[in-house]
């Protein structure tokens, strides 16, 4: 679809290896790149999930293009294993997240993921619930100091809060990017990105829970995927690689124990055979024709049988 480029398309479906009468389940729908590509790939059936009411109805023509092996559905994929369910689609053969923000939310200055171009501060992806801008201007020092440090893992943290909250109220993405810039000071304009580039991420992280909308995912996935089914993630930042390598490392066969000579514990027996030991990033070209691909990672494991 036109203005979404799906990083790392190619290592995606090597990691994922779409087949003849498999089930396929594309967690983060968005502009529908993986969907498609699992599709033409093979005879197979795919089940687009995406909490943005724009990203479900942007691909009803995808629907119709592949004749019914296409399914979408309205919600968060950390509810996969109730959303599969519901749709009927049995046995899941695998599973595909891509954690970053999607083009289609990027460019709209009216949903206010960036500040390239000014909009309202909201930042939602499924236009519900609290936005950005009650955040900022309702969260007390202390509270927008922790989000921006932990999420954003920004060292300015509660310099830029206290600017934040002695501009209140902050309405728009031009006025908060001032502001962090601003609280920066100039030695900021010398780094590689923008000086709000940060605070930003943090802010879309907590008003979308997106940490802990991965942690429910990935148990998600692990509950529906079959035996040799695989599960591929494309992160875009350390905070969700981390979880996403911790998540499958210490379900591997991999996974050290505390002592080689003490028994496996009962009850932790592995999950997966890790299929990527360390991630795969993108190429040279991809970088250079997608920046946005330039910080994505690539992990994946095979669940086994037992």
């Amino acid at each position: 679809m036109s203005g979404h480029l799906p990083v790392m398309l190619k290592e995606v479906l090597e990691m994922l290896a779409p087949r003849d009468g498999a089930r396929y389940v594309d967690g983060t729908f968005g502009g529908g790149g993986y969907a498609s590509a699992i599709l033409e790939a093979a005879d197979c059936r795919v089940l687009g999930i995406d909490r943005d009411p724009e990203a479900i109805a942007r691909g009803k023509a995808l629907v119709e293009r592949f004749g019914g092996r296409l399914t979408l559905v309205q919600g968060e994929f950390s509810r996969m294993h109730e959303l599969t369910r519901e749709s009927d689609a049995k046995a899941i053969d695998g599973v595909v997240l891509d954690l970053g923000v999607s083009s289609f939310q990027f460019d709209q200055p009216s949903r206010g993921f960036s500040f390239r171009e000014d909009g309202p501060l909201d930042m939602r992806m499924s236009l519900s619930g609290e936005s950005a801008a009650d955040v900022v201007n309702g969260a007390d020092e202390h509270t927008l100091t922790q989000i921006i440090a932990r999420y954003g893992e920004e060292k300015n943290a509660r310099r830029i809060s206290r600017a934040i909250i002695a501009a209140r109220p902050v309405s728009s993405t031009a006025q908060l990017a001032a502001i962090v810039s601003n609280a920066q000071g100039p030695a900021a304009l010398r780094l590689a990105i923008h000086p709000a580039t940060r605070t930003f991420q943090a802010l879309r992280i907590h008003v979308n829970d997106e940490l802990g909308e991965l942690e429910r995912g990935l148990e998600s996935a692990l509950k529906i995927l079959s035996p040799h089914g695989r599960l591929v993630v494309v992160s875009f930042h350390s905070l969700e690689d981390r979880m996403v390598k911790h998540f499958l490392s210490e379900r591997s066969i991999s996974a050290p124990r505390a002592s080689r000579h003490a028994p496996a514990a009962p009850g932790n027996k592995p999950a997966f055979k890790l299929l990527t030991i360390r991630p795969m990033t993108p190429s040279a070209d991809e970088v250079a024709s997608n920046p946005r691909a330039r910080s994505a990672k690539l992990r994946a494991g095979l669940k086994l049988a037992a």
